[in-house]
């Protein structure tokens, strides 16, 4: 399980809203001051996030409480592979079509293009269906005791 901490924000019936900021990994590598990347996770590093999760357990939270969410590794790696290799895929085996079939590079990148934007339709179609999945959402682990 993939675990985060939080501090709830609101509650309403069996759904808790909990705020999370978004912090970087860079702050504890040692490579920071010469990798681009730390450059870019500074851009969102801080912000902070509300979302919904569920409380399957029925965990008596209130609000300000400090709590840890979880979301399954499966899931998170389903969900990976759906938003970076389904377009991905989809554009090669699209821009392959018209190559194999002899025409022009133009064609080949109208192809792929076409394939990229059918993947990005294809993602939203079956992220939209994972949504409605429990397994796919964030739940309430515990409470983070004081």
């Amino acid at each position: 399980m993939i675990e985060e901490s939080g501090r709830v924000v609101r509650i309403a019936d069996n759904q808790v809203w909990v705020e999370t900021v978004k912090q970087s990994a860079c702050v504890s590598c040692s490579a920071q001051k010469g990798c681009g990347q730390s450059l870019l996770a500074r851009v969102g590093d801080g912000r902070r996030l509300e979302i919904q999760v569920d409380n399957p357990d029925h965990l008596a939270v209130s609000i300000d409480d400090e709590v840890v969410l979880g979301v399954g590794e499966r899931s998170f790696i389903t969900a990976s592979l759906l938003v970076y290799l389904v377009p991905v895929l989809a554009m090669f085996i699209v821009a392959v079509i018209p190559q194999q079939a002899g025409f022009s590079e133009p064609w080949v990148i109208a192809g792929g293009l076409l394939g990229l934007a059918s993947g990005f339709g294809l993602t939203r179609l079956i992220s939209d269906r994972m949504s409605q999945s429990c397994s796919y959402r964030p739940v309430l682990l515990r409470r983070v005791s004081v």
